[in-house]
């Protein structure tokens, strides 16, 4: 019962760890301690399960210690990333947006591509190439670039699109040295909008290409 209790206190106590936001100066949980808490607990049940009767106690504080270093692991890996895309992509245009354990960078078509074109803008090839040194510091990352056309033209048309875009900035993070196993790339066309298409800054908005960086649980 006292080793249970210790369990619970140790994630409460994760759980209660805060850290401000750099950005907006409020506090919130980090996504490190997110994850430790979130791994301490799992761990702790697991522990328990596969542990006999009379060891089962100490089967969860092991469980519980083991879980949090690698939910924390995890947590702090991503926290690093996306301060430093953050720092790399300020006044670039492309937005970037946490979820949990995801980082997405968010390429607006008109800093991308041209209009109806896959070729990547000129002036982008900077842009990419500060995510690139990211992606390489970071390296035990999943990456999914998706590909995003408005509904202008015909639904075909704009698969195809999105998927040549998808496919072109997937190849060039790889030529310019990210490991090619860690690269996904698939284009939606009109599917999944972010904004109205009955307006011109909708559509812009609705054209992009997103990179979805995964952290990884090893």
């Amino acid at each position: 019962m006292k080793k249970i209790i210790v369990v619970g206190a140790t994630v409460c106590l994760l759980s209660a760890c805060t850290t401000l936001d750099p950005y907006t100066g409020e506090e919130k949980v980090s996504n490190t301690t997110k994850g430790a808490g979130i791994g301490a607990a799992a761990g702790a049940v697991l522990g328990a399960a596969v542990s006999s009767r009379k060891d089962r106690g100490k089967g969860a504080v092991i469980g519980a210690l083991v879980g949090g270093a690698v939910g924390g692991g995890v947590g702090y890996n991503m926290d690093q990333q996306e301060a430093l895309l953050r720092q790399e992509l300020q006044n670039t245009g492309v937005q970037i947006e946490r979820i949990g354990d995801t980082i997405r960078l968010i390429m607006p078509g008109n800093i991308t591509f041209a209009l109806n074109s896959d070729q990547i803008d000129r002036g982008f090839y900077p842009v990419l190439d500060s995510v690139v040194k990211v992606l390489v510091k970071f390296n035990q990352t999943e990456l999914k670039v998706d590909g995003f056309t408005d509904s202008s033209g015909s639904f075909e048309l704009n698969q195809k699109l999105s998927e040549r875009r998808a496919i072109q900035v997937a190849d060039y993070l790889v030529s310019s040295g990210v490991d090619q196993l860690r690269v996904n790339a698939q284009g939606y066309g009109e599917r999944y909008p972010v904004a109205t298409n009955d307006t011109a800054s909708g559509r812009a908005a609705n054209r992009r290409v997103e990179i979805n960086i995964i952290g990884q649980r090893r």
